[in-house]
């Protein structure tokens, strides 16, 4: 007899609009822990606004979300901020803030979300540059890496609190073709 999984993402008849403009209409599908799930289309037609939508930046027109059991967009509080360890995100442009040190962008969700000493989080974020190849560039500026480098730091940030569920928006976009 199968043992039946919970689904760490559920999305139930999603509708997705801006404005009048229906961008994605009943999207249902679900997710499970040790999945790699991706989301293929072409240009415009609404991978990233689903992914805004799944980690919470838009509230649905219709339909629900719910990573690991709890409605992303009902959430509040305290509550919304234990769905927000949940998952990291690295977005399509790498959102790496431009004025802090690759280290230091890596730093910044452990001081958000943890209590570790400052020696620890240093540590962590260091450890996590080492998982994407980049732990000799921690001192370097986002502007004074290359795209390819600024998106593995980015994914190293995403990662920095160990969470359950990636998100990677448009993972390969502007690398060249061997990347």
């Amino acid at each position: 007899m199968s043992e039946e999984r919970e689904a760490i993402i559920r999305v139930e008849n999603l509708t997705a609009a801006y404005g009048d403009e229906t961008v994605l209409e009943n999207v249902n599908f679900e997710v499970f822990t040790g999945e790699i799930f991706s989301i293929l289309g072409s240009s415009g037609s609404g991978k990233s606004t689903l992914l805004k939508h799944m980690i919470g930046l838009y509230k649905p027109a219709a339909g629900k979300i719910f990573i690991e059991g709890h409605d992303i967009a009902a959430a509040q509080g305290e509550e919304w901020r234990n769905i927000l360890r949940t998952f990291g995100v690295m977005y399509q442009s790498g959102a790496l803030f431009g004025s802090m040190t690759l280290l230091e962008n890596i730093c910044l969700p452990l001081e958000e979300f943890t209590d570790l000493p400052r020696d620890a989080i240093r540590l962590v974020a260091l450890l996590k540059l080492k998982q994407v190849g980049l732990e000799t560039s921690g001192d370097l500026m986002p502007a004074e890496l290359s795209g390819g480098m600024q998106k593995r730091g980015a994914i190293a940030r995403a990662m920095a609190l160990d969470p359950r569920v990636l998100f990677l928006d448009e993972l390969s976009a502007g690398l060249d073709p061997v990347t």
